[in-house]
């Protein structure tokens, strides 16, 4: 078992539900990145996924996409995000996933990046652009190194995809609760709850959902069917204010803002 089936069992058993908040890597800088990660543990979030910067990002809105190209300007690097990671998941009590292109995953090598992944303490990987239909190989790869592999399914997912989905996922399903690109929204759709209703009948695997959430009220109506609830683009935003203000101030209102969620979330 992985860190984030340890992390699920454990929520189920005591009936609680994860807050996953989604930062960039190295935006503004990877020292940031680090303290906003213990940060974000030190307020109670329960698993964080961190995004590596990619210059052709897949379902990313405008928000996360110019995030990576801060990073990107400033000459991020894979080995410098898994350097950082390495030093900060001794210190946190969550576990630390990876969103990141098969691309990178490729170019850097299967085995490779499992395993430099695992060395750095990453406990799973999320990688949005790699079809069910591809994944057997990087799946054995994460399977051997007790790493989760992390699926998407998205509202106009078949059912017959949706069926490999959910017997090749491990870790958890990444729900996607909109047709579209990441970013927040006022409002999510009403078919949400039943959506994830449905796709509760055919796992047993946790359900987290992402895409759009933003707001305490979209965590109060999500918490009942969820496992957990994943917020990136109001975050990262947040994170893009670094350039006015000082990081320590911008760490601030970012705890702040998630200590609202987590207050919705135990509502």
């Amino acid at each position: 078992m992985s860190a984030v089936d340890d992390l699920f069992a454990r929520l189920k058993a005591e009936g609680q539900k994860a807050l996953m908040p989604f930062v960039t890597a190295g935006d503004p800088d990877v020292n940031f990145t680090a303290s906003l990660i213990e940060s974000l543990a030190s307020r109670g979030c329960h698993i964080c996924e961190v995004g590596i910067p990619y210059s052709d990002p897949i379902a990313d809105g405008p928000v996360i996409q110019a995030s990576y190209t801060r990073a990107l300007d400033k000459h991020i690097t894979l080995s410098a995000i898994l350097e950082m990671l390495g030093k900060t998941a001794p210190q946190v009590s969550m576990p630390l996933v990876t969103m990141v292109s098969y691309a990178i995953v490729y170019r850097h090598g299967l085995q490779e990046y499992v395993r430099d992944a695992k060395a750095a303490g990453v406990a799973g990987l999320i990688v949005p652009d790699l079809p069910v239909e591809e994944s057997d190989k990087l799946s054995g790869v994460c399977a051997a190194a007790d790493l989760s592999l992390i699926q998407l399914v998205t509202p106009t997912t078949s059912p017959e995809r949706t069926k490999r989905i959910v017997e090749t996922s491990t870790g958890f399903l990444y729900y996607v609760s909109v047709v579209g690109i990441t970013g927040e929204r006022t409002t999510l759709p009403d078919e949400l709850v039943d959506n994830v209703g449905r796709l509760r009948e055919q796992t047993d695997l946790p359900i987290c959902i992402g895409f759009g959430i933003s707001r305490p009220e979209h965590v109060r109506m999500l918490a009942p069917v969820a496992d957990g609830l994943i917020v990136g683009s109001a975050i990262v935003r947040q994170m893009a204010e670094c350039e006015e203000k000082s990081a320590d101030a911008v760490r601030g209102q970012i705890e702040t803002y998630v200590g609202e969620l987590l207050a919705a979330l135990n509502d």
